[in-house]
Parts: C-alpha cells; structure tokens; sequence
C-alpha cells in the first residue's frame, strides 16, 4: 500500500515547509506542495495527517554494539544483544554494529550474523570489521576482502587508541589499517572508514593526526569517537573537526560521569559550532548496548552500566529545547551528517528516490510520534507497532 502524509512540516533535513510526502515500495515517491489522494483508489493509499508534525530523516546510528559488549567486569558484565523495539523506540531506522574490547567471545560472525536478523527485523543493518584490537579479527582474513566481499561490512572499527585496553598500536599499524579500509571501500563503493575509538589518554588524537600528516591517507577516511570523553579532548577534536576531519559524540552516559570532566553531548555541540567547526563535520551516535565503565588513575574498574541507543535522540532533543541549536541543525547530527560519512546515499535525506526512513515529531515537544522504516511501519501514533522476532 502507498502512504501519503499531509501537511507536515517537512525537515530534509533543512526545512522546506509543510509539504506531503509519497511513499512507495519502500521508496520516498514525492515531496511537494500538494499530492491528491484522489488519483488514487482507497485500497491503494493509506493517508496520514501530518499537521503539527515535523517530518524528518530516520536516525542512523553508526556506533552500536548489537551483538553486546562490554566485560570489562568478567564475564557477568557482558551486555545483552540490541533488540529491535529500543530502536524504534529510539527512532533509529539505520544501525552500524561493532565489537568494541572483546574481540574474542565477540567474533565477527555473530556481529553479521546479528546485522542481517536485524536487517530481517525491518532496520537497515551494517557493521564494522574489527574491534579494539590490532591486528583487526577479521571475518574472511582480510579487512579489505571483508569490505568488498561481505554487503553488510562497510570499514573497520571500532580500533582503540589513547586508551589503556588497546593494543596500543603503533603509526604505521593504524595507518595500513586505514590504506586496506580505503581500498576496500573504493573498490566496493563503500565509505571505507576506520572507526577509533578514543581513550583518556593524554596522546588524545595524535596517532590519527600523525597518519594524516606523513601519509596520503585523507582526514576524512577516521571518524574518531568519544570526543565529549573530556575536556581536553573536546578541545582537540575542535581543531581536528576545523582541519577537515568528522568528530563523534557520544551520547550514552551516566550522572556520575557527566559529574566528572564528560561533556553532554547536546553542549557539545553548541560549543563546536560557536567554535567554528562546519555542522557536516559533527556525528552523535549512541554506543548502545556498550558497557561504560568507569575506571579509577590506576586502571581499576570502579562501576559499570550499559549504553542505550534510546539516548540517541534525546540529545539531539536536548540541543533544541535546552541549548537553542536550530533544529535543522542538531538533527543533521544523527542523519545527513553521517550518511555523508558512511557513504549512505540512500539515507538521512527527505528527497524523492530516497529511502523511506522517516520519523514523524510532536511540533512542540519533538516527542517521536511515529517511525517508518523501509516505507514500513514501526511505531504510529506513539505505539511500537513492529517488535523484534522474540520481543
């Protein structure tokens, strides 16, 4: 059946007014001023009010673990798989999924295995091949056949560096990573990126800036995570995002660790941009189903929660109602910007020929009101209408 939504007020994420919106065969049709359902018999159609909705691009969430993560506690602290209904919920239609520290009870298999169930489910699914370690654990044995051969796998990641559980790799270890990550992408036509994972550490981005600098490898191929982990690494990553390069916030936290030097996610943002990094270069993603744990000086775990792609969105909320950010601009944090990214052509925009991933939000709340996947529905009318398999 095609889907018609009427008179919302449409963000493509920049604003174009109140338009309707056809969709059809999973495919965004129209956008225009005015599409008439009459053209088409009651059977075909099914019409929906968007008046006092905005209408905006899926969230896609590049930075989840869907196969669980963490341990970092023993093996009772491993957290569970992502399920479909936090998605929804979340008003995610598109997810990256990575391993993280346990590249060993994690593997790769279970990762694709996990992104074409999701894939089933009614998302769209890819991942990363890889996790903190390096060598990279890898599907195939190759990181570059795995990006040309595997259709989910679309880069590396998440690759720890500055940080005390990596393998502390050295410049030319990252810097092959990137070249084989890059190759694979263009011959794929694939972003190819190499996500990394950023620590504490007082080297911050130095081993990225040092590949960028004595390579030919561009900027643009790392997309560097956990910005917000501090103050002087927020700083750094506004001169990296400045020279060119994408930055990531996340955005599953605790009170205790906002309490320390973290930085919310939704201030964050309105810092960068009041600093001068163009709003394309600046990514949030959630890191759900990761653990967060919290270390002392000495390395020694002190506590341990799990990261929600529920947070995902709130964030973005939370730049407009809290921080006054334009909402065409916190929302291209969690669509545009990272289809740009990840080389999602298909996604994160509200244009004919996209795909039909779209979220409908309260006006005046921006509470998610409905979620449509693949032109299919999700949630409709505040209601999870698609679940997950054993949900």
């Amino acid at each position: 059946m095609l889907k018609l939504i009427r008179n919302a007020d449409v963000f493509a994420p920049d604003p174009l007014g109140v338009k309707d919106v056809l969709i059809a065969d999973g495919r965004i049709a129209a956008v225009k001023d005015h599409i008439f359902p009459e053209n088409f018999s009651s059977g075909e159609i099914e019409v929906i009010n968007g008046t006092g909705l905005k209408l905006m691009p899926g969230l896609i969430d590049s930075h989840v673990h869907i196969t669980g993560g963490g341990g970092e506690g023993s093996f009772k602290t491993r957290t569970p798989e992502l399920m479909l209904s936090d998605c929804v919920a979340g008003g995610i239609t598109t997810v990256v999924g990575v391993i993280g520290t346990d590249g060993t009870t994690r593997t790769m298999t279970n990762l694709v295995a996990k992104a074409k169930g999701l894939k089933e489910e009614g998302l769209s699914c890819f991942c990363q091949s890889g996790s903190y370690q390096v060598p990279v654990k890898t599907l195939t044995g190759s990181l570059e056949q795995d990006i040309i051969l595997i259709e989910e796998i679309i880069g590396a990641g998440e690759i720890a560096i500055s940080d005390h559980r990596s393998s502390q790799p050295t410049k030319e270890e990252l810097a092959r990573i990137a070249s084989e990550a890059r190759v694979g992408g263009i011959l794929s036509g694939k972003a190819g990126v190499v996500n990394v994972h950023l620590g504490d550490s007082p080297d911050r981005l130095k081993l990225i800036e040092e590949v960028v600098e004595t390579t030919d490898i561009p900027i643009t191929q790392f997309v560097p995570t956990h910005i917000n982990r501090n103050e002087e690494l927020l700083e750094a990553g506004i001169a990296f995002a400045i020279k060119g390069g994408y930055v990531d916030f996340t955005t599953s936290t605790t009170k205790e660790i906002l309490a320390g030097d973290e930085t919310k996610c939704s201030r964050g943002l309105k810092r960068m941009l009041a600093e001068g990094v163009p709003e394309n270069r600046i990514t949030f993603t959630s890191d759900g189903q990761g653990s967060l744990p919290e270390f002392d000086k000495a390395g020694n775990l002190k506590g341990l929660r799990i990261g929600r792609v529920t947070s995902l969105y709130k964030e973005v909320k939370d730049a407009v109602l809290e921080e006054g950010v334009p909402f065409e601009t916190a929302i291209k944090v969690a669509t545009s910007n990272v289809a740009e990214a990840y080389k999602f052509r298909q996604k994160g925009t509200v244009a004919a020929e996209m795909d039909a991933d779209l979220l409908l939000v309260d006006a005046e709340n921006l509470e998610i009101d409905s979620v449509i996947a693949g032109g299919k529905w999700m949630m409709k009318n505040k209601e999870i209408v698609t679940k997950g398999t054993f949900e």
